[in-house]
């Protein structure tokens, strides 16, 4: 044996003692305790919910799955393992599944909608387990848990960086309570997305441009909002808060216009935030190549209605669909009251459409109480995230998908768990939220449409 084997021979136990020191000073750091807490029994009680409605589902289960689910996919285990996977693998999560096994479609097709990122994450993993549509799902499964438990990590971090430790637990649990908090467990690419994000925003309040912009590009290619995470992470760069001091030199000028110069001059290092568009460029590429389309992405989303409106008539149309589905539901009648009869049943369509306005006026509460209670990147981010939805509506239910558009935005749940820790309000709103976490899962698992 070589000299230089022996010292690696004698380096590798070092490394391993290492490596489980690290291992264990984290699984003893309260963020990963707290973490484990709001990750563990919630996911569990999803579960078990899930699974019970499945096996009593209603109407829905027989007129939506022939229409949208693929069993293949979905259910490709048999026996007690789909009992277990099968429920929560319902709407979007056909369509990652079927983009992580086969790839995408033809021009045009509707998987074009769903970046790459997550099903690839899938796909990867699955190969481990031999490939195929069931290790597919458990893969799919495993990347959404572990994102979401590592996100919970990182924001537990965050929230007592600019909060305090007293609104670091009330905002990981609000989070996972939150009803639209299900997709977190399921085959959907929320939890990678809630992660690459607060992973972008940690990174940057550390200084650690490099995996800022990393982040960020994750992001960008988990879902096209994510390049939305430019402007925040460029506000920090140039304002801050950020631990290292302000430059002294960059500051020049009286009053008002003194206030609006950076604090902080750009640096090299500053390019690395160039990179959060690169997953949607990414993206963009292949389409153009594979299809002739770099866009396709946003065209299918006329499969769903759903186009440019103008800025935040969305808003508006959702408080008239709101108010027009209070008063079908009101009225008691079947008649469609705003909308025509393809739209779907009338009565379930104004329950929804009421749902999805409350989810706004939470939506916008929470953008005002970020904006006052934490530093002005979290509140921008939260205000040009919400821009999107609100600009593109869909037809018969303007407001659609909302609840799975804020339960990404963290910063609104920080915001949250602080004032509910300052009035004492954290187990009542966690009761109010789990109610509707319930509701959401049993409609979910049945096949019906939540958000």
């Amino acid at each position: 044996m070589t000299q230089e084997a022996t010292q690696a021979g004698a380096r590798a136990p070092t490394l391993v003692r290492v490596l489980a020191r690290e291992l264990a000073e984290a699984g003893r750091s309260e963020a990963v305790r707290a973490a484990w807490r709001a990750f563990a029994w919630t996911r569990a009680a999803i579960l078990v919910v899930a699974v019970l409605a499945a096996l009593y589902g209603g109407a829905a289960v027989d007129q939506a799955a022939p229409r949208f689910d693929l069993p293949a996919l979905t259910a490709p285990l048999g026996g007690f393992g789909d009992m277990l996977v099968s429920p929560l693998a319902r709407w979007d999560a056909v369509w990652y599944l079927k983009i992580a096994v086969e790839g995408y479609g033809a021009a045009g097709s509707p998987e074009h909608a769903f970046f790459p990122l997550y099903p690839a994450l899938a796909r990867w993993l699955a190969t481990f387990g031999g490939g195929g549509a069931g290790a597919t799902l458990l893969a799919a499964y495993a990347v959404s848990l572990a994102a979401f438990f590592a996100a919970l990590v990182l924001l537990h971090r965050l929230t007592e960086l600019e909060l305090g430790r007293a609104a670091a637990w009330p905002t990981l649990l609000l989070l996972a309570v939150f009803p639209a908090s299900l997709y977190f467990g399921a085959p959907y690419s929320e939890s990678l997305f809630l992660l690459c994000s607060v992973g972008a925003f940690y990174a940057a309040r550390n200084d650690r441009w490099a995996l800022a912009g990393l982040a960020a590009a994750a992001a960008s290619g988990t879902r096209s909002a994510g390049v939305l995470l430019a402007l925040p992470l460029l506000f920090l760069y140039l304002y801050g808060p950020r631990p290292a001091p302000p430059t002294a030199h960059v500051r020049r000028g009286t009053g008002a216009f003194a206030r609006v110069l950076p604090r902080y001059a750009p640096r090299p290092d500053a390019l690395w935030l160039a990179l959060a568009p690169a997953g949607l460029v990414a993206f963009a590429t292949f389409l153009a190549l594979a299809y002739g389309d770099p866009l396709s992405f946003s065209h299918v989303q006329e499969l769903w209605t759903r186009t440019f409106a103008g800025p935040l008539v969305g808003a508006w149309d959702g408080a008239v669909a709101a108010f027009e589905g209070a008063r079908q539901l009101l009225s008691g009648a079947r008649e469609p009251v705003y909308f025509d009869a393809a739209a779907g049943d009338p009565f379930r369509v104004g329950a929804h459409n009421v749902v999805l306005f409350a989810t706004l006026c939470f939506a916008l509460a929470g953008a005002i109480g970020v904006l006052r209670r934490l530093p002005f990147a979290y509140g921008l981010y939260v205000v040009v995230a919400l821009m999107l939805p609100l600009s593109f509506p869909v037809a018969a239910q303007p407001l659609m998908s909302l609840p799975r558009f804020v339960v990404v935005l963290f910063p609104i749940f920080m915001w949250l768990g602080a004032a509910c820790a300052r009035r004492g309000l954290t187990e009542r709103v966690a009761v109010a939220f789990a109610i509707g976490l319930g509701l959401f899962v049993t409609q979910f698992a049945t096949w019906e449409w939540v958000a």
